[in-house]
């Protein structure tokens, strides 16, 4: 066994895994798992930089990410940094932050790299061999990844909750125009991901992310976050529109009423809610696998 320590630093949170990995038996334990809303891409899209209270909260969560660190004495540790510092012309001041509070300095990886990652820490544990899609619906970016066990073809596009609420919805709820403008980025952003991923071939559809599993948590009733009952759910087409099309009517006191909601994602979480469900009409699957491994296991694998 290995003790890793994997952190995930996307467009709207930042997450981190302690994890003893044996590659041997293809076993990841983990010893602590935590997620924190930073709003790291606050304004990217529109400004190009990073703001400085986004990078003061993201540096926060850093510190207290690095005493768990610490405490569970993890050999190898690997920061990973995706859409937002990607976009951003001034991350070299996020890298320098990151390097002072953990000693490890994030890499900003690629689209296709967060790809790898996503469908890795997806579909280690899943049975079968069939052709899947992964879909990991993040703040700033999707990634489709299509493969059996191993990646076959992937393509990350620029839409993601964040970006899509930032760049378009000024209302709560937001109006239909403000709806259709979404649908259009993100029907012109799956045109893109279609010329090189063959997104309608897969059999199976497996939905990573915030967005995705909070989705699955309102379709599955919980009053509360349940990672046990939300891993490996079985989300209809029809629920996950029924959810969406709600998603959208409410304002932001009825968003945040859902017992699973995080906080963090109240504002952004329609948006993100109208990415799946265009993903599902394109590709015509009657339903969505749901994982709460993602990213973050693959990064964990990775190291290990």
């Amino acid at each position: 066994m290995t003790r890793v320590a994997a952190i995930d630093c996307g467009t709207n949170s930042i997450r981190l895994l302690v994890a003893d990995a044996d590659p041997a038996t293809g076993e990841l334990v983990d010893l602590d798992r935590r997620m924190t809303i930073v709003r790291l891409g606050q304004g990217v899209d529109r400004t190009g930089r990073l703001a400085p209270e986004a990078l003061e909260r993201t540096f926060a969560a850093c510190r207290e990410y690095a005493a768990v660190i610490a405490e569970h004495g993890a050999q190898k540790i690997r920061f990973v940094a995706t859409s937002a510092s990607r976009d951003a012309s001034n991350r070299d001041d996020f890298v320098r932050g990151v390097v002072d509070i953990l000693g490890v300095e994030p890499e900003v990886i690629s689209g296709d790299q967060e790809a790898e990652f996503s469908f890795m820490g997806a579909t280690k544990e899943l049975p079968g061999h069939e052709e899947r899609l992964v879909v990991d619906i993040g703040g700033g970016s999707t990634e489709f990844v299509v493969g059996h066990e191993h990646v076959e073809a992937a393509r990350s596009v620029d839409i993601g909750c964040v970006r899509l609420t930032e760049r378009h919805i000024r209302h709560d709820p937001p109006t239909p125009a403000e709806v259709a403008a979404v649908r259009a980025d993100i029907e012109a952003a799956l045109d893109l991901a279609e010329q090189t991923v063959p997104i309608r071939e897969a059999r199976t559809l497996v939905g990573l992310a915030g967005s995705v599993t909070t989705v699955a948590a309102i379709a599955l009733g919980l009053d509360a976050y349940d990672s046990t009952r939300i891993h490996h759910a079985r989300i209809s087409h029809d629920t996950v529109r029924e959810v969406s099309d709600a998603l959208l009517r409410e304002d932001h006191e009825q968003r945040a009423k859902h017992g699973a909601m995080h906080p963090g994602r109240v504002d952004v979480i329609a948006a993100g809610a109208l990415v799946l469900l265009s993903i599902m009409e394109r590709i015509g699957v009657p339903e969505v696998v749901v994982s709460e491994h993602d990213i973050l296991d693959g990064i964990a694998w990775s190291v290990a």
